[in-house]
């Protein structure tokens, strides 16, 4: 996987959670972080799926896991899911304190009905 054009494990990610839910107040249920630019966006569970919103607005086709003790990736274009690949900048994952779903305090207390699937 370390010849796929675009992966650059030196990025480090933007933040630790997604970037476009906390820039509107909104909340995710899991991360995931773009292996190319380092861009942390939700996953498709949730309300916003703000990283394939990134894949669709850049290209930029790989994420791993942005999941306490996850390093697989996804690949966008193709649809295929790798158990591991090379390790980027740290941190791999949010901070372990913070909830999944989170941020604490921005999660609704009827949050498991509005996941998406």
């Amino acid at each position: 996987m370390t010849d796929i054009q675009g992966l650059d494990p030196s990025v480090p990610p933007s933040g630790s959670g997604c970037v476009d839910c906390d820039a509107v107040g909104g909340w995710w249920f899991h991360l995931r972080r773009c292996a190319q630019c380092g861009h942390v966006g939700c996953c498709d569970s949730s309300p916003a799926k703000h990283a394939t919103a990134h894949f669709q607005e850049t290209g930029h086709p790989l994420v791993q896991s942005y999941e306490p003790g996850e390093d697989w990736y996804w690949n966008f274009q193709t649809k295929e899911m790798f158990e591991s690949g090379p390790a980027l900048t740290p941190p791999d994952s949010h901070p372990a304190d913070q909830p999944a779903p989170g941020p604490a305090g921005r999660v609704p207390a009827d949050w498991a009905r509005t996941l998406r699937g």
